[in-house]
């Protein structure tokens, strides 16, 4: 099953992905990324580390699609 991931948590994981990047990750923003991934798995009844993974690789890792 596909992990249906949200633009509010991509744009999340993207600004967070740059500020590690950086140097310059802030354990607040670190938090909100935490914080909205466990939202999203709780409201679509998803695992929580399938989500974070999935945010990851999308955004981390795009593929030729992406």
């Amino acid at each position: 099953m596909a992990i249906e991931l949200t633009d509010e948590l991509i744009a999340l994981e993207e600004a967070a992905w740059a500020e590690q990047r950086e140097g310059r990750l802030t354990v607040a923003t670190a938090a909100a990324v935490q914080q909205a991934i466990a939202a999203h798995a709780a409201a679509t009844g998803q695992s929580r580390y399938d989500v974070e993974q999935a945010l990851k690789r999308r955004v981390r890792h795009p593929g030729p699609d992406a």
